[in-house]
């Protein structure tokens, strides 16, 4: 038997996800762990909790005023961690 193209790992497990109808929560989880890095330590400091269930997004801030400060700013964030994952994973954000 003639092997005609190889796959790379990533690929394989990329494929896998998709059979096993496990993708969306994979990014899902992805999404969490680029939390950090989407809003910068500044903002990561006064995260207490974050979750993400049906493509939402839900964050605990332990500062109100910071809070209140990224509900204007949530669409850009949707926008960020989407194009971060490289597909539309999280449809909203909401801030506790």
């Amino acid at each position: 038997m003639k092997r005609t193209s190889a796959q790379s790992i990533g690929e394989i497990f990329n494929e896998f996800l998709k059979q096993e109808k496990l993708d969306t929560q994979f990014n899902e989880q992805k999404a969490l762990t680029l939390w950090p890095e989407i809003v910068g330590p500044g903002i990561n400091r006064y995260t207490v909790n974050r979750t993400v269930k049906n493509g939402v997004m839900t964050i605990t801030i332990s500062s109100s005023s910071l809070r209140n400060e990224l509900m204007l700013s949530r669409s850009s964030i949707v926008q960020r961690i989407n194009e971060a994952l490289g597909a539309e994973v999280i449809k909203n954000i909401i801030f506790r």
